[in-house]
């Protein structure tokens, strides 16, 4: 089975989560996701990730913390999702890969339809308040 290791940035402002939407023609299409993607060789998760945002959102993140590490089997594969939490330092995000973008209040995370693999992070999210020290900016 193929696997897939990608990387997710949990963006907290304001005590809201940035979420994205995958565009329709793309695998999980119309899913809500955190934005990230696939971590090339040679390169470790905190760079892609760094990376990622650039070319997704074209904003720059910081204070990647580890948050956690989930995976999926799909149709396509194994994908291996590990995100962090961090906060945007320059730019707003302008969705160049996206259908769609929206920043969530914690509680109301469970309010979008997920791709599988990140459903265990909005679990996580909903339920823990130490995530927020420290970013909500």
């Amino acid at each position: 089975m193929k696997e897939i290791n990608v990387v997710g940035a949990i963006m907290i402002k304001n005590n809201e989560v940035f979420c994205c939407q995958r565009p329709f023609d793309k695998t999980l299409g119309g899913l809500w996701e955190f934005p990230g993607g696939k971590i090339e060789k040679n390169e470790t998760e905190e760079k892609a990730l760094y990376r990622e945002i650039v070319e997704e959102l074209e904003c720059e993140i910081q204070n990647l913390n580890f948050f956690e590490r989930t995976s999926y089997v799909y149709d396509f594969g194994k994908v291996n999702l590990s995100t962090f939490t961090c906060e945007i330092v320059t730019g707003e995000p302008v969705l160049t890969e996206h259908l769609d973008a929206k920043w969530l209040p914690y509680h109301k995370l469970d309010t979008v339809d997920w791709a599988p693999a990140d459903i265990p992070i909005v679990k996580k999210l909903m339920t823990i308040d130490d995530v927020r020290n420290g970013y909500d900016k």
